[in-house]
């Protein structure tokens, strides 16, 4: 029986890291997540490397996304999550020299796919056209994909479903998982992985509730579930 999705904790707030991050997971780190990320712009390199350095110290497997469309500036992600240490570069569009800098580097990539613009990331193309990018970067060496799902400007839920489905390699559903509605869809389609980010800080997933609380209440949700 497949493994039910995993809940990547992202320190995040509209597509940004959050200027207390640290002090934020230290405020959680003993929550059932093992999985833990943030973007590449909200706070310096030395307190990104800080926080990698305290998340693996505590067990736990680190993800950077990075929000860029520029093959310059995806390469320059790529450099940074490097340089910090994660285990997994989530993010940047596809670009060969990046799958070229990564080859001899300890770390997973995991690009987007389809059609990306702003930030927040709105994620357009046809629903054939995006698994069918992810279907011939596979053999290429990929390790998975970083779907905006729910970023989607058509029909989110035949996407996210057709993509797990249809593309055999690992995908994390990231971005607009807010609701516990939204979370049994996430639950139903089983990806790999799912991010939540914005949504912690804004109480989403329990009024009153600690973001330690509601990282603890979704995954006990999943277990549920």
């Amino acid at each position: 029986m497949k493994s039910k999705p995993e809940l990547i904790v992202m320190l995040t707030h509209n597509d940004k890291t959050v200027p207390n991050a640290i002090e934020v997971f230290e405020a959680c780190k003993e929550t059932k997540a093992k999985y833990w990320g943030f973007k590449e712009v909200g706070i310096p390199v030395e307190e990104m490397k800080d926080l990698v350095n305290r998340m693996k110290a505590a067990g736990k497997t680190t993800f950077l996304e990075v929000v860029d469309y520029t093959e310059d500036g995806c390469l320059a992600g790529a450099k940074t999550a490097v340089e910090c240490g994660f285990d997994i570069l989530m993010g940047t569009m596809f670009f060969p020299s990046i799958l070229e800098y990564l080859a001899d580097k300890s770390i997973k990539y995991m690009p987007f796919v389809g059609d990306i613009h702003d930030r927040p990331s709105i994620l357009e193309g046809s629903i054939e056209s995006i698994i069918g990018e992810a279907n011939t970067l596979i053999p290429k060496g990929v390790y998975g994909f970083d779907l905006l799902g729910y970023r989607y400007t058509g029909d989110a839920e035949e996407l996210n479903e057709r993509f797990v489905k249809e593309v055999d390699a690992p995908v994390c559903l990231a971005g607009s998982i807010s609701s516990y509605d939204r979370l049994d869809r996430v639950i139903a389609y089983n990806p790999w992985t799912f991010t939540i980010g914005s949504a912690f800080f804004d109480n989403k997933f329990g009024e009153g509730l600690s973001f330690a609380e509601q990282i603890d209440s979704v995954i006990e949700y999943i277990e549920k579930n």
